[in-house]
C-alpha cells in the first residue's frame, strides 16, 4: 500500500510538472494606457485571462496615443518571440509593417477594440471587438428617436481610426444633421473647448462623447452654459461615474462593448490556439449594448469591481 500511495504521488507530479511546463507566454499591446478607466478593464480582463489559462502576459503601452511608439512596442515584442500576439489596431497604416513582421515570424496575432476593417488584410487570425460604425451609427438613430434634431460628436483622439468611425456612424445616424469636434485628452481642454462651441452653437440638442475621458467635461460644459435637461447625451463605454450620471438622470444612455472581454477573450483564443491549433472563424463581436437608467444599476456593483 506505502509503495502504490508514492507512485500515485510521484505519478501527480510528473502530471503537474507538465502543466506547469506548458505555460505559454503572450504578448498584448494595446494603444491605451492601464489608468484608464476603459483600459484599466480590458487589463483586468487580460490578467483574469492569464490566471485561468495559466498564460504569462506582458501588457504594454506608449504613454500616451502615439502610433511610431506603438509600432516599436510591437517591434520589440516581435523581438522577443512570444507564443502569442495581441494588439489594438487604430491606425493600419503606422502598425501594418510591424504586424506583418510578427506574422512573418510565425507568431499567431489577434486583433481587439480597433481593427475590426483591417485586421483581415494584415492577416491577423482574428478580430475581437465592436463595430465602432454601427455602434456610432446606433447612437445617431437613438437620439433622433428622442427627438435630438441636430448632434455633436466630440472626438478626443482624431485620426484613431476606431474613434473616427464612431463619429462618421453617429453622423449617418443623425440623418447627416451632426457635427464633428476634435478635442485633446485633457479633461479641463475638452470641457472649454466644448463649452467655446455651445456657446456659437445654440441649437445643438444632442452630443456624443466616446469614452469616459470626454464624458465627464462634456456634462460639466453643458451645465456651465445653462443647458443641463436641454441637451440629451450620449457616451461610449462604462465607468462609475457615467453610471451614476445615467442613473442620476443627467446623461441618456452609453454603450457598453463589454472591453473586459476584450481583453479576456484573446488571451484564452491564443492559449486554446498553442495548445490544439483551435479558433473561432471571423470577427467576435462584444458589443455594442445600450446602458440606461432602467438597466444602469445591473452593472454598477461589476463596474466597482472592474468588470463593466
Amino acid at each position: 500500500m506505502k509503495k502504490l500511495v508514492i507512485a500515485a504521488v510521484t505519478a501527480m507530479s510528473t502530471y503537474c510538472g507538465v502543466l506547469t511546463a506548458d505555460t505559454s507566454r503572450v504578448v498584448v499591446v494595446s494603444h491605451g494606457q492601464p489608468q484608464d478607466p476603459f483600459w484599466s478593464v480590458v487589463k483586468n480582463g487580460v490578467d483574469e485571462a492569464a490566471k485561468e489559462a495559466n498564460v504569462k502576459v506582458e501588457y504594454r503601452s506608449p504613454d500616451s496615443f502615439d502610433m511610431v511608439k506603438m509600432a516599436q512596442i510591437i517591434d520589440a515584442a516581435v523581438a522577443t518571440k512570444p507564443d502569442g500576439l495581441v494588439v489594438s489596431i487604430p491606425d493600419k497604416d503606422a502598425l501594418a509593417e510591424s504586424i506583418k513582421k510578427a506574422i512573418n515570424n510565425g507568431i499567431p496575432v489577434i486583433s481587439m477594440n480597433s481593427g475590426a476593417a483591417v485586421y483581415k488584410q494584415l492577416g491577423v487570425k482574428l478580430h475581437v471587438g465592436q463595430s465602432e460604425y454601427l455602434a456610432g451609427k446606433g447612437a445617431g438613430e437613438r437620439m433622433r428617436q428622442n427627438g435630438v434634431k441636430k448632434g455633436l460628436c466630440v472626438n478626443h483622439e482624431q485620426g484613431n481610426a476606431g474613434l473616427d468611425q464612431r463619429c462618421d456612424g453617429f453622423v449617418e445616424g443623425m440623418g447627416g444633421n451632426a457635427a464633428i469636434l476634435a478635442v485633446s485628452t485633457d479633461p479641463t481642454e475638452v470641457r472649454n473647448a466644448l463649452l467655446a462651441y455651445l456657446n456659437k452653437n445654440r441649437d445643438i440638442e444632442g452630443i456624443l462623447t466616446l469614452g469616459s475621458i470626454g464624458a465627464d467635461p462634456t456634462i460639466a460644459a453643458i451645465e456651465q452654459a445653462g443647458a443641463a435637461g436641454k441637451v440629451k447625451i450620449g457616451t461610449f463605454d462604462l465607468s462609475p461615474d457615467i453610471l451614476k450620471a445615467i442613473k442620476k438622470g443627467s446623461m441618456d444612455f452609453a454603450i457598453d462593448q463589454q472591453q473586459y472581454l476584450q481583453g479576456y477573450l484573446p488571451v484564452i483564443f491564443l492559449s486554446q490556439y498553442t495548445k490544439y491549433g483551435v479558433l473561432p472563424n471571423g470577427e467576435v463581436q462584444t458589443g455594442p449594448g445600450f446602458v440606461t437608467k432602467e438597466n444602469a444599476g445591473q452593472v454598477v456593483e461589476l463596474s466597482k469591481k472592474g468588470i463593466r
